[in-house]
């Protein structure tokens, strides 16, 4: 059974200086319902670790606190 689970697992592997979009966690007052966007900004990838978390930074160089998620995160490709 685990087998058949692990068979469709996405594997997300993410590399120093890839562009990618982070999905929007949080609802903002001003949302406009299911017309809000589902993935916010161009970010830059800066760190990977081993556990998934993926430290960024946005387009003008700028670090983001907190790391973050590699379920929260998907490439982007201009």
């Amino acid at each position: 059974m685990a087998q058949a689970f692990n068979a469709r697992v996405r594997h997300r592997e993410f590399n120093f200086g890839d562009l990618v979009l982070q999905k929007v966690l949080y609802i903002t007052p001003d949302s406009r319902g299911k017309f809000t966007y589902k993935y916010d900004g161009t970010f830059v990838v800066r760190e990977t670790f081993s556990g998934g978390a993926i430290v960024l930074n946005d387009m003008d160089g700028t670090e983001n606190a907190l790391p973050i998620n590699a379920d929260a995160l998907k490439k982007y490709y201009p």
